[in-house]
């Protein structure tokens, strides 16, 4: 069974030797890793390929592709009928591969095989992004968990069978690829332990534009409509509605809507006490007082990202490829 691990890269010089040297501690080694850098203007190729010696590399320079385009290049060019895909940025835990891909030996072995990914905080803010933003174990119900492609494997014919990854799709692009396949494979199999740690976004401005453009992903591709309705319907009516009747009628009415904000910050505090291990007290209260900053950031960012995704959709409204949904990957 011959295994391929594939990567995406641009411009990631400072990051990229923590997801290279966590390949090298693989308990079950890489027969091959596809590196594509998409027009790098830093020293990640030159990093990349020091590593030739101790990895069996492949590095494509695709100037200008984006990531599904950079995805769908890396596993037409491996050799693997088993892609194992991650990001550039990540640290693998040394059973990551052995456990993403062990069940595809198996007399039934299925076409996908759903890793996870957990945070790897350095800083109090990265520990209450990663606590706000990021599922635990707990939360996952392997029935219905889609998986992000820094942590995935699939066969080379689910992958074709799929149409590969959108390259219409800056953002997103995983999802799509998972309602596909999970239209023609059903559910996935999960494998818990195959997980890959990466670093939160540093700083609350990096993490609304990432938080802006994934919601600009989501209006593109048609993707969670009740989700963002319910969001507008929050913010711009429940909300507005608390404040007034809490100013002219009766104060009671704000502790409705303390309620409605503790229960909506009551899971990432949670989580939060998972992660703060290394934070002394004043940190732990710091990284409490961030949650709720950072959901309504997060719900800001994709409520302005939201319709401008839904504007290009209009104006490319005569694109087939964007018309991808069917009554098997309604997502809702």
């Amino acid at each position: 069974m011959r295994i391929s691990v594939i990567v995406t890269v641009l411009n990631e010089g400072q990051s990229i030797r923590r997801l290279l040297d966590s390949l090298l501690a693989q308990t079950r080694a890489p027969d091959e890793v596809v590196i594509v850098d998409g027009g790098s203007s830093d020293d990640t190729v030159a990093i990349v390929e020091s590593y030739a010696d101790r990895l069996p590399l492949r590095v494509l320079v695709e100037p200008g592709c984006n990531i599904s385009q950079g995805r769908n290049r890396a596993i037409a060019a491996a050799s693997g009928e088993i892609i194992a895909s991650t990001d550039a940025g990540v640290r693998l835990m040394p059973e990551w591969l052995e456990e993403l891909t062990q069940l595809f030996a198996s007399p039934s072995p299925p076409a996908v095989v759903s890793g996870f990914f957990l945070p790897d905080p350095k800083t109090v803010f990265e520990t209450a992004l990663g606590a706000t933003t990021l599922p635990v174990h707990t939360d996952i119900d392997a029935r219905t968990f889609l998986p992000s492609s820094r942590s995935v494997a699939f066969t080379r014919q689910a992958w074709q069978a799929a149409g590969g990854y959108p390259e219409w799709l800056d953002y997103c692009e995983d999802l799509i690829f998972d309602f596909r396949l999970r239209e023609r494979y059903g559910p996935f199999p999960w494998a818990p332990r195959a997980v890959a740690y990466f670093r939160p976004r540093p700083t609350l401005r990096s993490f609304f534009r990432q938080y802006y453009r994934y919601a600009r992903g989501d209006g593109k591709a048609d993707l969670w409509r009740k989700r963002h309705a319910v969001r507008y319907a929050t913010y711009l009516v429940a909300l507005p509605s608390l404040l007034f009747l809490g100013a002219w009628h009766h104060p009671a009415w704000w502790l409705l809507l303390l309620v409605g904000a503790v229960a909506y910050c009551r899971v990432p505090w949670q989580r939060l006490r998972g992660l703060w291990g290394n934070l002394n007290r004043l940190e732990r209260l710091q990284a409490a007082a961030l949650v709720p900053v950072i959901r309504v950031v997060g719900d800001v960012a994709k409520m302005l990202g939201y319709p401008v995704g839904w504007w290009w959709r209009l104006r490319h409204w005569s694109r087939p490829e964007i018309h991808w949904r069917t009554e098997a990957t309604n997502d809702e």
